[in-house]
């Protein structure tokens, strides 16, 4: 499975749902075909990394086959509440202390020496850790300006807790790609903020120009903060989002 990213991308996205998803969902999130996409749940299912559960027909027909990936057996929801508890009572610090934790974890993450000139390079090794992380992520196209990049992380290893512990999972998240663009030259010249949840199921990472950023309108930004910030997930994220860019948030204004 290892060295198929079609299986691996398919398997992100089942860890990441909170709900069985069948074939033709699968399809269409992915771009895939249908008959592609069974195929490689059928390996998956295969190497047991997946499980299959039979769903409601929707109207008429045979029930639909779901699938959902297996998951593992550490108590992750119960430990991810002992550490953010052991962060103390404060969300702001929580989120802090979290964004330190992501820097150390970027800083020893082997195989990201990828030197970054310009913003484009930021993007493409954004985009290849959150893909080796499991976040299957796409470039937005539409989102793109010579001053900013939209990515968009379709996909989270550890959704569910950042539902409920968000500035903790969230924020080691941010840190680690804040170390890794640092890291390979983009200190002081590009920012990285993370917008989690645009929509239920969909996160947004944000890098921009530092020349260009200002703070003013802008989630989650601290003008005289040293460290981005990450972006608050309360109901006022979505509308403003949504006014410079529409595109990332149509559906829904649902936050973790």
């Amino acid at each position: 499975m290892s060295d198929s990213w079609p299986r691996r991308r398919l398997l992100a996205i089942l860890r990441g749902a909170s709900e069985p998803l069948d074939a033709q969902e699968l399809a269409r999130v992915t771009g895939q075909h249908v008959t592609t996409v069974r195929f490689h749940l059928d390996v998956l299912t295969r190497e047991s990394l997946v499980r299959q559960f039979q769903q409601p027909p929707r109207g008429r027909g045979r029930p639909r086959i779901g699938y959902t990936a297996v998951q593992r057996s550490v108590g992750y929801q119960e430990l991810a509440q002992v550490l953010a508890d052991q962060l103390g009572s404060d969300p702001r610090r929580r989120s802090d202390a979290a964004i330190s934790a992501g820097r150390v974890w970027g800083s020893k993450l082997e195989s990201v020496d990828q030197p970054i000139e310009t913003l484009d390079d930021a993007r493409d090794l954004t985009i290849t850790v959150a893909s080796e992380l499991g976040f299957a992520p796409e470039r937005d196209h539409a989102g793109e300006t010579d001053e900013q990049s939209l990515i968009r992380l379709t996909a989270c290893p550890l959704r569910e807790l950042a539902r409920t512990h968000s500035e903790v999972v969230c924020g080691v998240h941010l840190g680690l790609m804040r170390e890794v663009l640092d890291h390979n030259g983009a200190r002081d010249t590009v920012s990285v903020r993370l917008h989690p949840f645009v929509e239920p199921e969909l996160c947004v990472a944000r890098l921009e120009l530092l020349t260009a950023r200002t703070a003013e309108g802008v989630p989650g930004v601290n003008s005289d903060a040293e460290e981005p910030r990450l972006a608050t997930s309360t109901n006022r994220v979505a509308p403003q989002l949504r006014s410079p860019d529409a595109h990332l948030g149509k559906q829904s204004t649902n936050q973790r």
